[in-house]
């Protein structure tokens, strides 16, 4: 991932909640037996709320710590599917 400047980060997130494969991961991690319902821009948001312990994904432009985690779970999707080799 690259560097981003810290008002780029929410706009990042937005993006990755709206990619239909984050969607899918989001999906996979919670429950893999849930209906495609779940399968929304909305859902896979509050699951990277949860995950990066903020309120708003604005926070991600001021949080160090949210953004460590985002970084986190973006390696963990990006691993997922496929883009990367999967961690040992």
């Amino acid at each position: 991932m690259t560097a981003h400047a810290p008002t780029d980060w929410p706009q990042q997130a937005g993006i990755l909640c709206n990619d239909e494969r984050f969607q899918r991961f989001v999906v996979a991690q919670v429950d893999p037996d849930l209906s495609d319902h779940f399968l929304c821009a909305s859902f896979a948001a509050e699951y990277l709320r949860r995950f990066c312990n903020i309120q708003s994904r604005r926070d991600l432009a001021t949080n160090i710590d949210a953004r460590a985690r985002f970084r986190i779970l973006r390696t963990e999707f990006d691993a997922w599917s496929g883009r990367i080799a999967a961690p040992r």
